[in-house]
């Protein structure tokens, strides 16, 4: 070894101890999990071996995942620092839960667990010293609606002793009844043979031989092998037992291409085989037939989708999301008109709470009309989901021009009950009285329904596999979340009482507030234009200034009768214009779309995209190439906010570049019916959604909904 080497042996040795101790040692935590990392013994003595463990502490309705995750998820991953000589092993993986959500079937755990994980001390290690173990451990903690890659770096000081050390006493006998009930080879000789477009697993020998079995159930090491939510039945004999498993996609598509490794496990215990392709064994079958394993220990996610507690957890998620959709940037506009008009009325406690009331009716009756569209068009076979009303060119074409007219109403080209729109005394952008209150609730449910918010993912995905009056009633919370604040601000006298007086402010408001209603006519436009091309676009236009002249005569025939003449001739040139209008809003809407609807190529300086199909899934994933998958909508803001602050950064194309991963995008702003069906396989009713598939993995986990470009980086590094 040469004197440079030494002096780094040297100078690491000398340092360790110092960055060890920049790390806290202790639980840490999330808002999701606690985590520590803890050892069996009390001490290790030097060149012996050490079993240290990662404690999870999961929160309630929270699970993380076992070294096969099932059909979606993530194992739980650990990377070490640990001095000169000092070698971890693998994790000792305990025997998973079984969580059922829908129709997928997931692995992993809940509540507390320990992951033990062997660690070699070197002989040389010098009693009455301590090692400076540190990890840092990724979680996917997952609930019904969401999953976060949570990391966490824990560290441990492990003290070297000499001699035989006793058990830890808060975590040693936790630890050691892991290891013993772990899964563990025990001789079995085990095949698995695929036939008829089944597979047959038979393992005889062993613990296996001479007794029932009990309920038995197969857990495969690599997701794509089974169909993990198949039920899997078989019988027993007098030297083992058979399962029937059906098969996943990756033996469907190439078959049994080796032996088939997982965790067999029995009511005599859990044990790992390996099964190699080959004929059945010989006295695994006939004395009697096997009992299905029971899903024990499931998670919260797991609950029947129908059943009285998932009906109540989905009203309570929709409440939770309708309340965040006000936060959503989709909402903005309308936001600003409701706290006008509230601010209008506050003068007269009477009149808030007839217009909070109506606001809440028309919020109410919007969502009930949108649901029930939804899930006649669902019952009806048709592939569609949330936010489907804007796949239609001819909606969007019209909700354009309403957003044009309501933006004119504002800068006081016309007005809405003329004579009751002088400043502080009348209603603000809206009808008169609760009309206007209910035409805004229901122009905010229109304007909001693009959008999904958190929460609102898990109870829209369960509301359309509930019984109709029971989805009905999910929506129904939808639209009490979104309409509460107002409506609850226009109930309460004390709150009323510290809105702005009604005064000339109101006028200058009214004008500026125009302005995002400009914008929103705009965005829509260009949403039409994507969905059919620049000649309908151009249509559009002239329909939009033919609506612009018919305002601006209606105004003028109001100014005349203002001024005490009854200007029949601009109210009648304006309804002319505007009838125009709408027949040319028409023609345009209907006109067949000049250019196939294709994924963008994303902002500049982000990463290449190409469109998604699930062809081209399969295809990268042949390639043993990690895929993420981003299914947008140019109607769904939050889509194109996620687009240009996350998935479109140069951080994240680089972290693409060094996963070598490929980026599909799946573009929802017309109707597609394959993407609708991906949507609802995934629990889903509407976009935005982003899944990422590892290699070698079945199912692709899924990331938030709200991106960051650290989540995406994260999550790109951890399929590497």
């Amino acid at each position: 070894m040469t004197p440079l080497a030494r002096l780094i042996i040297l100078l690491a040795l000398c340092l360790w101890p110092a960055q060890a101790w920049a790390q806290a040692t202790g639980p840490q935590r999330t808002e999701r999990i606690e985590a520590e990392l803890v050892a069996m013994s009390a001490w290790a003595a030097p060149g012996s071996t050490a079993v240290v463990a990662v404690r999870q502490r999961i929160q309630p309705g929270w699970h993380t995942y076992w070294r096969n995750p099932g059909d979606s998820g993530g194992a739980t991953t650990l990377r070490w620092t640990t001095p000169p000589g000092v070698t971890p092993g693998g994790i000792v993986w305990p025997l998973p839960e079984r969580q059922r959500l829908s129709g997928l079937m997931n692995y992993g755990y809940s509540g507390e667990v320990y992951l033990p994980v062997p660690v070699e001390i070197p002989a040389a290690a010098r009693a009455g010293t301590a090692l400076p173990l540190t990890v840092r451990a990724l979680f996917l903690v997952c609930s019904a609606e969401m999953c976060v890659p949570d990391e966490l770096t824990l560290r441990l000081d492990l003290p070297v002793r000499e001699g035989a050390a006793p058990p830890d006493p808060r975590h040693g006998a936790a630890i050691a009844a892991v290891l013993e009930t772990a899964p563990r080879r025990a001789g079995i000789e085990a095949r698995i043979v695929w036939e008829n477009g089944a597979l047959t697993l038979s393992a005889a020998g062993g613990p296996l031989a001479g007794r029932d079995p009990g309920p038995s159930y197969f857990f495969p090491f690599e997701g794509g092998v089974i169909d993990h939510p198949a039920a899997q039945t078989g019988a027993w004999g007098p030297q083992g037992l058979q399962l029937r498993l059906p098969p996943g996609g990756e033996t469907r598509a190439n078959g049994l291409s080796g032996p088939v490794a997982g965790v067999l496990a029995t009511a005599h215990g859990a044990f790992e085989i390996a099964a190699a392709p080959g004929p059945v064994l010989e006295g695994t079958a006939g004395s009697g037939d096997l009992a299905a394993a029971p899903d024990a220990g499931a998670a919260p996610a797991t609950a029947d989708p129908t059943g009285p507690a998932a009906f109540a957890e989905a009203v309570l998620f929709a409440i939770l999301g309708g309340l965040i959709l006000n936060l959503m940037p989709c909402v903005f506009p309308i936001l600003a008109m409701k706290a006008a008009s509230l601010a209008a009325s506050a003068h007269d406690p009477r009149v808030a709470r007839r217009d909070g009331l109506a606001f809440l009716a028309g919020v109410l009756t919007t969502f009930l009309l949108l649901a029930g569209g939804l899930l006649a068009l669902r019952a009806a076979g048709e592939a569609v989901g949330w936010g489907f009303q804007l796949q239609s060119p001819p909606v969007t074409a019209g909700l354009a021009l309403l957003m044009l007219a309501v933006a004119l109403n504002l800068s006081s080209v016309f007005h809405v009950g003329a004579g009751l729109q002088g400043a502080g005394s009348g209603p603000l952008a809206r009808l008169p009285g609760g009309l206007g209150a209910f035409f805004t609730g229901a122009l905010a449910v229109v304007v909001a329904a693009p959008c999904t918010a958190p929460f609102m993912a898990f109870a829209l995905g369960a509301a359309l596999v509930m019984p109709w009056p029971l989805a009905l009633v999910v929506f129904l919370g939808l639209g009490l979340g979104l309409a509460l604040p107002f409506t609850a601000v226009s109930l309460s006298p004390g709150l009323l009482a510290k809105l702005p007086r009604p005064g000339p402010w109101m006028e200058r408001l009214k004008g500026l507030l125009a302005f995002p209603m400009y914008a929103t006519a705009l965005w829509l436009a260009w949403v039409f234009s994507r969905q059919t091309g620049a000649g309908a676009l151009g249509l559009l236009f002239v329909a939009g200034v033919l609506l612009a002249l018919g305002a601006w005569l209606v105004g003028g025939g109001q100014a005349e009768r203002i001024a005490g003449r009854r200007g029949v001739l601009h109210l009648t040139a304006g309804a002319v214009a505007v009838l125009l209008a709408a027949a040319t809003g028409w023609l345009a809407a209907v006109m067949p779309a000049e250019i196939p609807v294709t994924a963008p190529n994303g902002p500049p300086g982000g990463p290449a995209s190409a469109p998604w199909s699930t062809a081209a899934v399969e295809a990268a994933r042949a390639e043993g190439r990690p895929v993420l998958v981003n299914f947008t909508a140019d109607w769904c803001v939050t889509c194109k906010i996620n687009e240009r602050t996350s998935l479109g950064s140069a951080g994240v194309k680089a972290a693409m570049e060094r996963a070598n991963a490929v980026y599909l995008v799946g573009d929802w702003t017309r109707r597609d019916d394959a993407i609708a069906a991906e949507l609802q396989r995934h629990g889903r009713s509407g976009v935005p959604l982003y899944l990422l598939y590892a290699p070698g993995e079945a199912e692709p986990r899924v990331l938030p909904q709200l991106l960051t470009e650290g989540v995406v980086v994260e999550a790109l590094k951890d399929v590497r």
